[in-house]
């Protein structure tokens, strides 16, 4: 059993669109739902930002219910009459996969390759990972993580590539973190491997709102 939370931002305020400009100021966003040290390593939580027009989305995955009562409510939208779900809102899920099944998916990834610096001497010296910024080998690289995962991509698109940089404190380096929506349908392939997947989130930069893989009926 997991839960997915579904959070629409107040994007009327302006702290708001400071903090989601930074990966490190969301995560500590969704890291409030989990005071607690021992349950906040128990949830294992992914998250992924969606914004859509002028709305922001945040989606947060765990593996414990969380509780979002130590956000601030002016970082929520006000209630929308028309809208019949609470904000937050906090559902639990789990999902009975079968070979074969077709469904369409929403993954925000950090697709990278990692290149390898050696001396003259052919001696390693250290390691970083490099964006894969071309279309052609974004879909490549999630084509291998469907082996790995246990599914197979029968349409997909990569969109939205966008470059962030984000800071932890006001002094400390930043990071720059390169992300890409991919959206499409896939096949089930191996049931096991992929609900371990989706547990444990797809591919690098997981604390940042990579690697959340998000399924629905096709």
């Amino acid at each position: 059993m997991m839960y997915l939370s579904r959070l629409q931002l107040n994007t009327n305020n302006r702290q708001v669109w400071r903090e989601i400009a930074n990966p490190y100021k969301v995560h500590q966003i969704v890291m409030r739902a989990f005071p607690d040290g021992a349950k906040r390593e128990k949830a294992q939580a992914l998250h992924r930002l969606d914004l859509q027009d002028e709305e922001a989305i945040l989606l947060v995955q765990s593996h414990v219910e969380p509780d979002w009562s130590n956000l601030k409510s002016t970082y929520l939208a006000p209630a929308d009459p028309y809208h019949f779900l609470p904000n937050p809102a906090v559902k639990p899920f789990d999902l009975a996969l079968q070979a074969g099944q077709v469904l369409s998916f929403r993954l925000c990834a950090n697709p990278t390759i990692k290149k390898v610096r050696r001396d003259e001497k052919g001696e390693r010296l250290n390691s970083n990972r490099v964006p894969l910024v071309h279309e052609e080998k974004q879909l490549a690289w999630l084509q291998q993580k469907g082996e790995q995962h246990g599914f197979h991509l029968l349409r997909a698109s990569a969109s939205t590539s966008t470059q962030h940089k984000g800071w932890k404190e006001q002094d400390a380096p930043p990071i720059t973190l390169y992300t890409v929506q991919f959206d499409g349908l896939l096949q089930v392939v191996d049931p096991d491997k992929l609900w371990q997947a989706i547990q444990t989130g797809i591919g690098p930069a997981r604390a940042f709102g990579c690697g959340l893989l998000s399924l629905a009926r096709a």
